[in-house]
């Protein structure tokens, strides 16, 4: 911990230094753009209107808006740009929740990305994928390329949250140096502190590997330690062989530690302390599958998953699922899995049966998913939802599609949902052309 303390100490100042290095970069990179107007503005909407009714009969029809906008210039140098998505509900008819309208800024940044070295950073709200950091943060991020096929990336900023009951920290930063040699493999490093008044919510550390020795051969994954519980959070990691083109064969190993995957979260459903999630659960996943092609429109894999749980228990979950497409725009398929669990809850078959149809710019899908459980839930031995959905795409910006979707579960006798949904692309410029 002594050692951990030291390279966080000494990890804090420089990472502020970075912010002030590269916020005074985006500066100047907006003063040299400040003459020219953008080349490119372009965005797409989505409003969907859901329909349903709750188990206190209230009608609820909230409506919902998605609307992301992007504004760029390409210059000598490279492309600066600016990024802007956000989403808003407002409730037509009852409420849907505690409030009648709400809204969220999902991101809004200034990114710049030269034409050498892949060099990028960004500054504003954004997500952040690097390693062990899959966080949405107010702040700062670059990366770059770097000599003998290595690459850096690092950001500072303070975390966003969406629920006021939950502490996202002051004051999070991070990074990842990897090497790459194409085509053959890339592996990470990485890590991350999460702090509020210099006490850490969160110091993760991790390594993430790809590796692509022959073309038939692939190994993928990650492996995460929590520095605060001194505990292994997740081993993931997925191999994929690749015969012929006709047959893939697939394995998958994952093992989370809950007391230390779900340390600190900043939402309700993933806390330790919400009476659903027991700290002391471990899960291991070992799995595999086949897929074959016989020939190319018809597609059959074979799948199996074991599941060992230190509290809930033990449970197998196997199955096959066969699919094909015709040249009149058909595609249908069908599905069978048994769950073989320790308690009832986890002692199902499971069914689906699917098909979809398009006739030019009009397609058509029906869905229909059963469960039979081997013993009553709640009273039900057997819950179905059949779902039908149609769409009409107008041109190649402009689409219209309706979903209806009848169930019956353990908590609904007759449940019956709908929605309707229009998305529009547009976009002006070069890159809206």
């Amino acid at each position: 911990m002594k050692i951990q303390n030291k390279i966080t100490g000494a990890v804090r100042p420089c990472a502020l230094k970075l912010a002030g290095a590269v916020l005074l970069s985006c500066s100047l990179l907006v003063f040299d753009h400040a003459a020219a107007n953008a080349t490119s503005i372009s965005g797409d909407s989505l409003t969907i209107l859901r329909m349903r009714e709750n188990t206190r009969d209230d009608q609820l029809f909230p409506l919902y808006e998605y609307l992301n906008l992007s504004a760029s210039d390409t210059g000598s140098q490279g492309t600066i740009s600016v990024q802007l998505g956000g989403w808003g509900r407002i409730d037509l008819g009852d409420r849907s929740s505690q409030r009648r309208s709400d809204g969220d800024i999902q991101y809004g940044f200034l990114s710049y990305r030269a034409n050498k070295n892949n060099l990028q950073f960004n500054a504003g709200r954004q997500w952040i994928v690097e390693g062990v950091a899959t966080e949405r943060l107010d702040g700062l991020y670059l990366r770059t390329d770097l000599a003998a096929g290595f690459t850096a990336a690092t950001f500072v900023g303070t975390p966003v949250t969406t629920d006021p009951n939950f502490e996202g920290g002051e004051l999070m930063y991070g990074g990842r140096i990897a090497h790459t040699l194409p085509k053959y493999y890339s592996i990470g490093l990485s890590a991350l502190r999460n702090e509020s008044d210099a006490e850490g919510l969160r110091e993760e550390e991790g390594v993430d590997v790809w590796l692509h020795p022959i073309p038939q051969l692939d190994i993928s994954g990650r492996s995460s330690y929590n520095s605060l519980s001194n505990g292994w959070a997740e081993h993931a990691y997925t191999l994929s062989v690749t015969p012929m083109d006709a047959l893939r064969l697939s394995a998958s190993m994952q093992r989370i530690s809950y007391r230390d995957y779900f340390y600190h979260v900043t939402t309700s459903a993933l806390s330790l302390t919400n009476g659903i999630l027991d700290p002391n659960e471990e899960l291991w996943n070992v799995g595999g599958s086949v897929g074959f092609m016989p020939t190319k429109n018809i597609n059959v894999a074979l799948e199996y998953n074991r599941y060992e749980y230190e509290i809930a228990g033990n449970a197998d979950y196997y199955g096959v699922t066969a699919s094909f497409t015709t040249p009149t725009a058909l595609t249908a398929g069908a599905s069978f899995h048994r769950m073989d669990g320790d308690t009832g809850p986890l002692r199902y078959n499971q069914y689906r049966a699917w098909a979809t149809q398009k006739f030019g710019p009009a397609d058509l899908t029906l869905d229909f998913f059963d469960v039979d459980f081997d013993s009553s839930i709640t009273g039900r031995t057997n819950t179905y939802s059949l779902a039908a959905a149609a769409g009409y795409n107008f041109n190649r910006s402009l689409r219209v599609a309706a979903d209806v979707d009848y169930q019956r579960s353990t908590d609904f006798d007759n449940e019956l949902r709908g929605l309707v949904k229009l998305s529009y692309a547009f976009g002006f410029g070069k890159e809206g052309q």
